[in-house]
């Protein structure tokens, strides 16, 4: 289980983060949900370990994580832009990670990874042969290689459309349950969201506003902000959103 604890951080005097409370379940996806600026960037690289909060404590089954450097920590993250190395094909990004390792590789494993996404036509091309979706997927490759305790996505849609898009939320899902995966994912997308968390934490201007299931967040908005923001971005009634996510009135 990953604990926050009364997260709070400032940047240059302005506080981006107010005491910030949550408990994530072992396995469960949740997705950081706000606007531009909420925060919910900073929560996420502070859960990595990238940034250190002001105040308050990261615990995971127990341990306290604040200072554990990101090395340590056994988290890992897929960046919104890949993060993939140019200069090598799709396999070698996948193994990158591993040969700093002083462990075997372990090639079944690899292989296992590479058949649950279908990356097996595409491990010899380089970077600029695949498409976005192949990008993707060689990046959700790469990290789970490296057998993360929790695993962290900046806007990992983002970039995609179509039925690729809706072909990588599946996989991510998949994933997460496959491996019973702790699965953190920032969005400013309210449907990503919905489709794809076991729960939501909508954060505005730094502050959690609500947390809890698609369900709850689309039954009960605790507040006009959530109300507005769902429906604003969806661009649709709230009857079509009961009918869109199958949700009884």
């Amino acid at each position: 289980m990953l604990q926050l604890e009364r997260i709070s951080k400032q940047f240059n005097g302005k506080t981006v983060l107010h005491g910030i409370d949550a408990e994530i379940g072992t396995g469960e996806i949740v997705s950081l949900l706000g606007k531009s600026g909420s925060g919910k960037t900073t929560l996420l690289n502070i859960i990595l370990g990238m940034e250190s909060p002001d105040s308050g404590r990261v615990l995971f089954n127990g341990a306290d994580m604040t200072r554990v450097p990101v090395k340590d920590r056994g988290f890992n993250i897929v960046f919104q832009d890949y993060a993939l190395f140019p200069h090598l094909n799709a396999y070698e990004n996948i193994i990158y990670g591993l040969k700093n390792r002083k462990v075997p590789l372990n090639k079944r494993e690899i292989q296992d990874y590479i058949d649950f996404l279908e990356l097996g036509p595409h491990l010899l091309k380089k970077v600029y042969q695949l498409s976005g979706g192949q990008k993707q997927r060689v990046a959700l490759a790469r990290t789970l290689v490296m057998k993360p305790q929790i695993l962290l996505m900046d806007e990992p849609l983002s970039a995609l459309d179509g039925v690729i898009k809706e072909s990588i939320k599946a996989r991510i899902r998949s994933i997460a349950k496959e491996f019973n995966l702790t699965t953190i994912i920032v969005t400013h997308d309210p449907e990503e969201a919905l489709t794809m968390s076991d729960q939501i934490m909508i954060i505005d201007e730094g502050r959690v506003v609500q947390f809890g299931t698609p369900d709850n967040i689309i039954h009960s908005p605790v507040c006009p902000f959530v109300e507005s923001f769902i429906l604003r971005q969806l661009h649709i009634k709230r009857e079509n959103i009961y009918a869109l996510f199958g949700v009884a009135k």
